[in-house]
């Protein structure tokens, strides 16, 4: 499972989305006489020293959406301890392994570590499409030992996604937002196959716009990428594909809830402003896109959603994907969490749980945990 869900500084979770996710496939295997043993990473701890990323606080909000199930918490995630609660599971029951990225075994995919999970089980279930980019133990190397098959949610991510890259209705519009280019670039290339329209925004706006010779303040700015958005901007022109940068924002004297703001052309903003939200003839622009789009995927922030002040062009954008009759899909991380924010969760076709995982699809890429499963069209 994909449980690596955000939590507060107590330990609190924040958001169980991608526990509630998961609980079709739990339920399933439950419902069909199984003995399940569950495991999940959960941060990103060096060892078993780092016992703030124990899965306990998972456990019991687990315990809370499967009331009635007997779930066991073990200290462990390979041996003696671990094999005698597997050896005392009855039909129904769960038995739940500690964080698995408490062994460094686990990201170094480690043959050995990799035998001995699959030594726990006749069968082997991949629901964590959140983790498939990575080829660690519990996504790829135990899948050489024992038969494996995708979940409910994995099966969901992998067709969705794919279908809306391999077979979209069109029109097709990506929307890029976030602060770095850098992180994007091959999904970008890839995209600039297939969409027919792209719209950017976020911090990302900013380093295109000064690409193309604007003046952009204080704005945020991936020098690194300047050449690069200089070809995309040529290459968008060439192949006639509908390149839309925000071309105007709302900037800040100073990164705080609380700054003082005005609007600005994005190619003219004033020497000690940062851009830090779309303006409105932008939110208009991208709005009339989307409203004649038949397929639309958005990847990143278009502000710093955070802070009230700035939240205006994700919250429009998000109504407006809302409000559409097209296919309509958040690309994890960050994107699906405004999403959640602005409460329009329940009218997106598909928000993926999966944020690097659902980026490197879009790029094209073949994730190792989905490759290592017998068949992405064989569910459990």
């Amino acid at each position: 499972m994909d449980h690596n869900v955000p939590q507060d500084e107590k330990g609190n979770i924040t958001d169980d989305t991608r526990i509630r996710e998961s609980l079709d496939t739990i339920r399933y295997c439950l419902d069909k006489g199984a003995k399940v043993i569950l495991t999940t990473h959960l941060g990103r701890p060096k060892s078993k020293a780092d016992t703030q990323w124990t899965v306990k606080p998972i456990v019991e909000r687990l315990k809370k959406h499967l009331a009635g199930v007997k779930i066991t918490l073990v200290n462990d995630c390979i041996g003696k301890e671990v094999e005698a609660a597997v050896a005392k599971l009855g039909v129904g029951e769960i038995v739940y392994l500690e964080n698995i990225r408490f062994y460094p075994e686990e990201t170094k995919n480690d043959e050995g570590f990799s035998r001995a999970l699959a030594n726990l089980c006749e069968y082997y279930v991949n629901d964590a499409f959140g983790a498939a980019h990575r080829a660690h133990s519990s996504t790829e190397g135990i899948a050489k030992f024992v038969p494996a098959v995708a979940g409910f949610l994995m099966e969901r991510e992998v067709k969705i996604m794919s279908e809306a890259m391999e077979k979209p209705k069109r029109p097709l519009t990506i929307i890029f937002g976030g602060k770095k280019i850098a992180d994007k670039v091959g999904v970008m290339d890839n995209l600039m196959k297939r969409a027919d329209n792209i719209l950017v925004g976020g911090g990302m706006a900013y380093t295109f716009v000064k690409a193309a010779g604007g003046e952009i303040g204080n704005s945020i700015v991936d020098e690194g990428s300047i050449e690069y958005c200089k070809n995309v901007l040529a290459t968008a022109k060439k192949n006639k594909i509908n390149l839309i940068v925000g071309f105007d924002c709302i900037a800040a004297d100073r990164y705080a809830p609380d700054a003082n703001t005005r609007t600005f052309e994005t190619a003219k903003i004033r020497e000690g402003w940062e851009g830090l939200d779309i303006g409105p003839k932008t939110i208009e622009a991208f709005k009339e896109v989307i409203k004649k789009s038949g397929t639309v995927i958005w990847c990143g922030p278009l502000g710093v959603a955070e802070m009230d002040a700035f939240a205006n062009g994700c919250r429009e954008v998000g109504k407006a994907m809302a409000e559409t009759k097209a296919i309509t899909i958040a690309g994890g991380g960050d994107t699906a969490a405004m999403v959640a924010k602005f409460g329009f969760a329940d009218k997106f076709t598909h928000i993926s749980t999966g944020g690097g995982a659902s980026l490197e699809l879009l790029e094209g890429k073949i994730l190792p945990g989905v490759a290592a499963l017998l068949n992405i069209n064989q569910v459990i």
